[in-house]
């Protein structure tokens, strides 16, 4: 904690999500109010932002269990939002003539911390 400032966090790991594609939604949250944040998520057009929107009420719950208190969700501003790989599923596709086409599947880990 840093100058008095309560700050909370949440991983949601082993995601099937691309980190790439989970990085593009939270690069559009990082340094929001939560209640901005959560408008945004609600109304993008992407897969990530469910997953991205659950991790975030994990976020507000762990820092609402810390203050024992009602919360405004305009103070709550994410200062942290990211994604780290996590390891690849491998499969393989058959293709013609017997062959095999390998298809690899990432995972990732989804990163959120609030402060208020």
């Amino acid at each position: 904690m840093t100058n008095n400032k309560l700050q909370a966090k949440a991983i949601s790991k082993y995601i099937r999500l691309s980190p790439h594609k989970s990085r593009r939604v939270l690069e559009q949250i990082k340094g929001k109010n939560y209640s901005e944040a959560r408008l945004l998520l609600e109304f993008m057009p992407y897969r990530a932002c469910k997953v991205i929107t659950k991790t975030l009420e994990s976020a507000f719950s762990n820092i609402a269990q810390k203050t024992n208190k009602n919360i405004n969700k305009t103070e709550l501003i994410i200062i942290e939002a990211f994604a780290n790989k996590g390891p690849t599923l491998k499969r393989f596709q058959p293709r013609a003539q017997g062959r095999a086409f390998p298809i690899q599947k990432p995972t990732c880990h989804i990163t959120i911390k609030l402060e208020i």
